[in-house]
């Protein structure tokens, strides 16, 4: 019969250690341990020199991955944390991202169409082309930027207000 060690049964039943958790997030150490700095993550002590953590941090530092995926920064994800460490997820900024990705969405979509045609146009020159010279037009107003504001940023520029108008 097999026992397992002080060590094993940390790792199977409440804590992991800084090597575990890199190894079930798939995230090396140096991102957890600047997740930590940042506040996203929180250790529970130290076994020697390594970091331990709770059971729960893999879903954790998965919630922080689909986060960043969707295109959130790491001080928007600390945000949809409590204090104690729940998830505690705004879903006026999932709105806010999701119609940012459909924003995004459609401006790739303008340019890949626009590129095709370009690339297809029977015109002698592109400049003689409408089509080529409403992109060019789209490019020029900021309309194909990537930094065009999202919705989220168009509400705290109203918030802020136009100084002029006061």
């Amino acid at each position: 019969m097999h026992s397992a060690t002080s060590s094993e049964l940390e790792v199977k039943g409440f804590f992991l250690d800084i090597a575990e958790v890199a190894r079930r997030s798939g995230l090396p150490a140096s991102t957890l341990r600047f997740y930590e700095e940042k506040g996203l993550i929180a250790s529970t002590g130290r076994r020697g020199l390594r970091r331990v953590f709770d059971a729960g941090i893999v879903e954790r530092l998965a919630l922080i991955a689909l986060g960043r995926a969707a295109g959130f920064s790491l001080e928007e994800i600390g945000r949809m944390f409590s204090a104690q460490g729940r998830p505690r997820i705004d879903r006026r900024a999932l709105a806010d991202k999701a119609e940012a990705i459909d924003q995004t969405i459609r401006r790739l979509l303008a340019m890949r169409n626009g590129l095709r045609h370009a690339a297809a146009c029977p015109a002698r020159s592109h400049f003689e082309c409408p089509t080529f010279r409403r992109l060019i037009g789209a490019a020029s107003r900021g309309e194909l930027d990537a930094k065009a504001k999202s919705p989220a940023r168009r509400r705290a520029a109203k918030k802020v207000g136009n100084p002029k108008r006061r």
